[in-house]
């Protein structure tokens, strides 16, 4: 198998907008091939990734529109859908292709537009990455999920509101920084506690915004790469699953797909938690990025929520988490998260983050997690 490297990167502004969602990726799509300064003509594949763009848009066959609006009329393209993850299970079947030596640049991302969609018609598109046999008719949708997690946390390991509320206001901090981000400014701490509750116990300022964007990533195989000064390298790739159903899952407290991706990609770059210095992950919730700072490795369970209480995951800690805001601060726009993630770690591993740099990173971590725990990928990526 060939290395594989990101050569250049692209995202929109979060927010709200009036383009749609390949509108939107083509846009970042177009960032990225400058990033990589390559022409639009070295493209070889395209894979593509958007949820809703079947019930929001009325579009549906969006990987050959979003290939057409950037002109490559006669390349491959493929639309992936995998809940919140679905544009880093693209990236990995893009890595894949290009370690495979099936093609030696592909470009990959996604976009989604679901800020023209009533409220709770958006809760109800997002529902159905959940089972539509039993818990949907039921009325649980992922605030419900992610509230059923945070409960079954704080009931083991006496994680409380507050632990929760502490990331919230750490990932605002971090989002002042990333003008790409949707909600650019801080909050306190009894800004969190005090908001309504939407899920007990997960109240407004818990969980993470609706948003519109893009985001694209180039990928290049090695011999491409070497001609590139700044290229980062794909050190690993892997995904677990999980049963879909809730009643099914053993330990609400834990995310195994996490901890299952998580040492497929530690095993195929040779590293481990201890050599990450910079990682992005999915805080859909903020008892979200709790569960998975422990998935990870980098903290026993139980020793999230005091991680965050204490300031470890701060830019500036033991472990930057969510440099960019995460999704509680810089959006969530659910066909483009994860390449958004892998955006950030690329930026932050070439030196060029700005006042959000981790100084000194080397080794980043992005991980992504899709609809009710039971999809999770994570890859590292490296300077060297």
């Amino acid at each position: 198998m060939r290395r594989v490297a990101v050569i250049g990167v692209g995202m929109t502004k979060f927010g709200k907008h009036e383009r749609n969602s390949a509108e939107l990726f083509a846009e970042a799509a177009r960032d990225a091939i400058t990033d990589a300064e390559i022409s639009p003509s070295a493209i070889q594949a395209l894979y593509y990734g958007n949820v809703t763009g079947g019930e929001g848009e009325r579009q549906l066959h969006t990987s050959p529109l979003a290939a057409s609006l950037l002109g490559l009329t006669n390349i491959p393209t493929t639309r992936f859908e995998n809940a919140c993850a679905t544009s880093h299970v693209a990236f990995r079947h893009a890595v894949m292709e290009v370690a495979a030596g099936i093609s030696d640049v592909v470009l990959v991302g996604g976009g989604e537009r679901v800020l023209h969609i009533p409220t709770d018609h958006a809760t109800e598109y997002f529902a159905f990455c959940s089972d539509a046999s039993y818990e949907q008719p039921v009325g649980l949708t992922f605030p419900g999920v992610f509230a059923l997690i945070a409960r079954a946390h704080m009931e083991k390991y006496g994680t409380t509101e507050e632990q929760m509320a502490h990331v919230a206001v750490k990932n605002h901090r971090h989002g002042v920084h990333n003008p790409k981000a949707q909600f650019r400014k801080e909050i306190t701490l009894e800004t969190v506690l005090r908001s309504a509750y939407v899920a007990d116990p997960l109240k407004l300022f818990d969980c993470c915004p609706f948003t519109d964007g893009g985001a694209a990533v180039v990928l290049a195989s090695e011999e491409v790469a070497r001609r590139h000064k700044r290229s980062i390298w794909v050190l690993g790739s892997a995904a677990a699953s999980d049963t879909m159903f809730m009643h099914e899952k053993r330990d609400l407290s834990r995310v195994t797909a996490t901890e299952r991706a998580a040492l497929g990609a530690y095993r195929q770059a040779g590293k481990g938690p201890e050599d990450v210095d910079v990682v992005e992950l999915h805080d859909c919730f903020t008892i979200a990025e709790i569960v998975a700072t422990e998935g990870l490795g980098f903290f026993e369970p139980g020793m999230g929520g005091i991680a965050a209480e204490k300031g470890w995951t701060s830019v500036g800690g033991k472990i930057p988490v969510n440099p960019s805001g995460g999704l509680k601060s810089k959006g969530h726009p659910i066909g483009a998260t994860g390449a958004a993630q892998i955006c950030e770690i690329v930026t932050q591993l070439r030196g060029e983050a700005g006042p959000r740099q981790v100084e000194g990173a080397r080794v980043g971590l992005t991980h992504t997690l899709g609809g009710n725990t039971a999809t999770v990928l994570v890859s590292l990526f490296g300077r060297d």
